[in-house]
């Protein structure tokens, strides 16, 4: 526990001492709508009732009982467990009932509401007979004369235009059969049959007479049951037996607060000492005979009564001194707490490479103001505290999330994963490279974060996947027609061939693969992850490095002498065109020995005259001759001697012209060649 919580503990203890307020809702949650006060177990939205039987919906200052055909709630009593809702009554005044006729109640079966057999009353206004119904079966029935009186008074209610009688036992439905039943004059009431609150009727709060308008409604008491589980929480229960009549009983469990308590018995702790019995120092009591409370003091209490004020002066001062105590241990905590957060921060920057993106940027000043430093607390808000919803996918470098900047910008942040020192360099290098880099067809890298325990980088958010999902998923929506794919290929060349020999320093990608590659809103390639690539001086021709990579689209020629060069890169991009021009996977788990390598299998159909290795779907898209063209141009990047491949550059311009090619007139050009002819020339 917290300094801090433990002097707030403290203080609320005293101050609590002298005030002590009813709890009727479960904490946060509204216990009145409009002028009702709605104890749990009812409640007012999600999770302030018991269950949803006593869910209630509070529209316009107005409550309603939602489980059961949204009835008005009127009030609810706790000590008689009862809550009196608004039904709708039908009478002459709306519906001719004068022939025999039959109203339904509302249905309360499957619920925990019974008609309240001591609180509902059967009446009958108007002359004629009205009988109540269970299930085909007569409960009671009253009849009425007919006399023209000019009194309107609701005690007297004994057969002269109006009746009243009980019901025998607890109802979950009932019918009311109606026969001869009208008005007994002119001036009289409408003519009708219903369910009512007895105390209700009988008070003048509700009257007939004002109730002859299209829509009208009489107030009726329900019983709400609960079961023993739903009573864990009282300190004390009484169990009932409400009987359904056939020799059916069910059971029910009550709570109650002692009376000179408030709030709701069915919370833990709801009932509590109010008003002057909050503050008695003796013994608070209910007058016998009485509802009033009184509170008789100890004697001990008379006696030390002179101090009193002196006690008050105390508690009071008290108070305040803790107040300012915990105030002041308050602000020394946030102090203590934002200075531990600033030193980790420093740590963890320190930690993520920070030093060494300082001294990168010491030595070329143009990575001053192409590279941002975001906050955590910038891209913890940005993910939805890195949700694993916002999460586009993983790699062998770590997680990728799509978040939102507080400018609007929609971004992918890339969270690496607890690296070594090793694993770092790579993160920084990636920095570094990415901001040297501006080409339309590279991921743009917005900025990173180093003060969270892993780093994370912030890059522009693709938003159409990978080409890998796009040549090996189905998407309908974006079909990889042959221009297509032809494009895509051209724009990775022409990114590839920019980083060789375009920028300041030339730039080794060394993981060229699909997954590599994203589709952004208008299905423009952009090529992306740097975190293997490296930088090469204009003097070097190869690196000589630890072999990584992609297996299937790994140079053999690199694998077997750790030198990496830009031929490497050149051989990884055949791969990627092997996979546009055949829609396989570069490495195949249903094929054999040497052909499950694609770029193998690719060289060795093309040898053997195999020409249905090309994917069907773009067979016929083209001119055959444009496919042989780019089939060709693979096959001379797969070349198993480096020195033999052509450069990204030339790999880019031969694309393009592809491309811009349109079907020759002339009949020996290579483009319009036969099938057998266009395999000879490869």
């Amino acid at each position: 526990m917290t300094p801090i919580q433990l002097y707030s503990i403290i203080l609320i203890s005293l101050t609590s001492a002298s005030t002590s307020f009813a709890l009727y809702a479960r904490p946060g949650c509204n216990d009145t709508c409009g002028n009702v006060r709605l104890p749990y177990p009812f409640g007012i939205g999600t999770d302030c009732y018991l269950n949803e039987w006593y869910a209630v919906d509070c529209n316009s200052s107005t409550p309603y009982l939602s489980s059961i055909n949204n009835l008005q709630v009127l009030s609810l009593n706790m000590e008689n467990q009862t809550v009196t809702v608004n039904v709708s009554m039908i009478s002459d005044c709306q519906n001719t009932v004068r022939n025999s006729s039959q109203i339904l109640s509302v249905n309360l079966r499957g619920s925990p509401f019974l008609y309240s057999q001591e609180h509902n009353r059967f009446t009958v206004e108007g002359c004629g007979n009205a009988v109540v119904m269970e299930q085909g079966n007569l409960l009671t029935g009253c009849s009425t004369i007919c006399q023209n009186i000019s009194t309107t008074d609701r005690d007297d209610c004994y057969g002269i235009n109006c009746c009243q009688t009980s019901i025998p036992y607890y109802l979950e439905t009932y019918s009311v059969n109606i026969s001869g039943l009208e008005r007994p004059g002119p001036d009289g009431v409408c003519g009708s049959a219903f369910l009512v609150d007895e105390s209700l009727y009988s008070a003048g709060r509700f009257s007939g007479r004002s109730a002859v308008v299209d829509n009208s409604f009489v107030p009726i008491s329900l019983k709400w049951t609960l079961t023993a589980r739903d009573v864990t929480s009282c300190s004390s229960s009484e169990r009932q037996e409400l009987s359904l009549g056939n020799r059916t009983v069910i059971e029910s469990y009550k709570c109650s607060c002692r009376p000179i308590e408030e709030g709701s018995p069915y919370l833990v702790d709801g009932c509590e000492l109010v008003g002057e019995c909050a503050t008695c120092n003796g013994e608070c009591q209910v007058l016998l005979g009485s509802t009033n409370i009184t509170c008789i003091p100890n004697p001990i209490s008379e006696a030390g009564s002179k101090s009193s004020t002196l006690g008050v002066i105390l508690g009071v001062s008290i108070s305040t001194g803790v107040l300012m105590l915990t105030a002041t241990i308050f602000a020394l905590y946030k102090l203590i707490q934002k200075t531990k957060d600033k030193r980790r921060r420093e740590r963890f920057f320190k930690r993520n490479g920070g030093l060494l993106l300082k001294q990168q940027e010491s030595t070329d000043e143009s990575l001053v103001d192409n590279t941002t430093l975001f906050t955590a607390k910038e891209l913890e808000k940005a993910t939805d505290y890195f949700n694993e919803n916002r999460i586009l996918g993983r790699g062998g470098q770590g997680t990728v999330y799509k978040g939102m900047l507080t400018d609007g910008r929609i971004v992918a942040v890339k969270k690496s994963k607890i690296v070594d020192e090793g694993q770092l360099e790579q993160f920084i290098n990636e920095v570094v490279i990415l901001s040297q880099v501006n080409h339309r067809n590279v991921v743009k890298l917005l900025g990173c974060c180093l003060e969270t325990e892993v780093p994370l980088l912030v890059s522009e958010f693709i938003p159409n996947g990978t080409l890998f999902e796009h040549i090996h998923g189905d998407n309908d929506e974006f079909p990889l027609t042959l221009n297509t794919r032809l494009r895509i290929a051209t724009e990775v060349a022409g990114a590839l061939a920019y980083l060789h020999s375009a920028t300041s320093i030339p730039i080794y990608h060394r993981d060229i693969k699909t997954t590599n590659i994203l589709l952004d809103d208008k299905y423009r390639a952009k090529v992306s992850d740097f975190g293997t690539s490296r930088f090469v001086s204009i003097d070097q021709t190869h690196l000589t490095t630890l072999i990584k990579g992609t297996f299937g689209y790994l140079d053999p020629e690199y694998f077997q002498s750790s030198q990496f060069t830009e031929k490497s890169d050149v051989y990884s991009f055949g791969v990627v065109l092997v996979e546009l021009l055949t829609g396989e996977k570069p490495i195949s788990l249903t094929r054999f020995g040497e052909h499950r390598s694609l770029a193998t299998h690719f060289m060795l159909a093309i040898e053997e005259e195999r020409v249905s290795i090309i994917d069907s779907r773009i067979v016929n898209d083209g001119p055959r001759g444009e496919i042989m063209a780019v089939a060709k141009l693979a096959m001379r990047c797969l070349n198993l001697n480096g020195k033999n491949r052509p450069t990204m550059k030339e790999v880019a311009s031969e694309l393009e012209s592809i491309r811009m090619a349109h079907v020759p007139d002339v009949k020996s050009s290579k483009y319009n060649a036969g099938p057998q002819e266009e395999l000879i020339m490869l």
